[in-house]
This record gives C-alpha cells, structure tokens and sequence, in this order.
C-alpha cells in the first residue's frame, strides 16, 4: 500500500507556485519529493494537494533524479 504525506505548503510569489515535500511511503520505505504546482495565489487548496500528490506519484514512477530515501 501507499501512503503519501504532504510537508507544509508554501505559495513562491516569484515562481507563481505552491510548493511542499511530499513523502511517499511504500512497504517500509520512504522517499521525499519536493514538489511544485503552479497557479493563482488564490487556488482551491484541494486541487493544489492533490496536484502535489499527483507530481510526486509521477517523480517516484519515473525514477527522477531528484529523490531521497530515508
């Protein structure tokens, strides 16, 4: 099963972005993205979690680059 969990989330005004690390735990192993969603300072925050979410998924299918295990 996999449990995903998001750190705190940030609007970047320079970016135009919300972004947060989000940890996916799968078995007994963690992996910590970090992870953006562009958009309006104003967004549903329902819609930037789950594009959170939906970024980290894709990163830790693909094998990124830019990933940690802990």
């Amino acid at each position: 099963m996999t449990n995903i969990q998001l750190g705190d989330v940030r609007y970047n005004a320079q970016s135009g972005a919300f972004e947060a690390r989000v940890d996916i735990q799968r078995g007994s192993t963690t992996f910590r993205y970090p992870c953006h969603v562009t958009g309006p300072v104003n967004m549903d925050m329902a819609a930037v979690r789950a594009g959170l979410k939906q970024r980290a998924l894709r990163m830790s299918d693909t094998g990124a680059d830019l990933m940690s295990q802990i």
